[in-house]
């Protein structure tokens, strides 16, 4: 009994001490973790000729700034809330419910666009990979070997484009053939400029245009440009005619004119979000109406004038839109529970139509 006590003892003695040495958890650094969270971060940023500005605001997806930053999820849900379609004319019938198409763990669904073959392209930021979802609700990996990859967008010539959100924060093009489009703002890193490359949308001629904090275009050399005031944006998208650039911008929707060398004039307020907060994702139909998700509320729907048309709500707070199905008539979304850690990507049978002609 008494060596059996001792043992007892001596055993205790050692799992206490061990809980007291237990190592603390490792630096994150690498692709799947968003470059202000990486390690790493510190000792880049002391290269920055102009430092970027001092973090804040609300969290986002990953922790991050939501204001610019990598897309957010709005409010974490405990699970699918009931909603009821109203009907928007010439857009959806009233009744329309939305389906599960696939689920994810994790954050691997954002920034999502439509294929001329009726599936999607979803870029997933913990696994760097862009996944492809077919007309039948299976995957593939499509693109892999990224660094924490959050939005793709296609041109109208079939050009690929992805946003990499990890340390040396980049714009790649993925097809035709693979590259880095830009990773420089004024000879410092992308990094330097702050915060998290968010979303993106790519014009004919090679370049794209993207949000990180602000409105930037990368020519197809690369270069890269600022524009705007007072703006700060989330979402972005080209015009199906490419004349305009809309952006959210909190509760509101901004608009600029596309110049034919890519520039871009005359911002002005394009339209208001109604209740539910800040815009995220965007999309066109081929009648020219812009479809924004706007957090718990849904997808609001805007007409080619601005004015507000309605909403089509969902199950769980959404991220991203698009057209797709074979006739393009199916809009999926980007749906987020912060409480589940998982992605879901949902469809609706719509009566408006997507555009032609090009991803996003």
């Amino acid at each position: 009994m008494k060596s059996t006590r001792m043992l007892t003892i001596l055993l205790g003695a050692l799992g206490s001490s061990a809980i007291f040495c237990q190592p603390s958890a490792a630096p994150r650094t690498g692709p799947g973790v968003q470059a202000p969270q990486d390690a790493r971060q510190p000792e880049l940023l002391k290269t920055c000729k102009t430092p970027p500005p001092a973090r804040g605001g609300g969290q986002g997806k990953a922790g991050q700034a939501k204001g610019g930053q990598a897309k957010g999820p709005g409010p974490a849900a405990a699970g699918p809330q009931q909603y009821t379609v109203m009907g928007i004319p010439g857009v959806v019938a009233a009744g329309q419910q939305w389906k599960e198409i696939w689920q994810v763990d994790g954050n691997n669904a954002d920034g999502i666009i439509g294929t001329s073959d009726g599936g999607l392209l979803i870029a997933q930021n913990d696994n760097s990979n862009v996944v492809k979802l077919d007309k039948n609700g299976k995957t593939s990996t499509a693109y892999t070997g990224l660094n924490t990859s959050g939005s793709v967008a296609m041109n109208s010539k079939g050009a690929l484009f992805v946003v990499n959100r990890g340390l040396n924060e980049s714009i790649d093009q993925l097809a035709p053939q693979r590259k880095t489009l830009a990773n420089k703002y004024n000879g410092d890193p992308l990094d330097c400029v702050g915060g998290v490359l968010n979303d993106l949308t790519a014009d004919s001629k090679g370049g794209v245009y993207f949000t990180m904090g602000g409105v930037y275009h990368a020519d197809s050399k690369g270069t890269v440009t600022k524009y705007g005031e007072n703006v700060n944006p989330n979402g972005i998208v080209l015009s199906p005619d490419e004349m305009h650039l809309y952006v959210t911008n909190g509760a509101t929707l901004a608009a600029f004119d596309v110049q034919k060398d890519g520039s871009l004039t005359n911002q002005r307020e394009f339209g208001k979000l109604e209740a539910g907060g800040g815009g995220d994702g965007s999309t066109f139909d081929s009648a020219g109406r812009l479809y924004v998700t706007a957090q718990a509320a849904g997808v609001q729907v805007f007409g080619p004038d601005g004015k507000y048309l309605g909403v089509i709500p969902t199950p769980r707070p959404v991220i991203s839109v698009a057209f797709s199905g074979p006739d393009r008539k199916m809009l999926y979304a980007v749906s987020r529970d912060n409480a589940q850690n998982k992605d879901w990507i949902i469809g609706i049978q719509m009566i408006a139509q997507g555009a032609k002609g090009r991803g996003k």
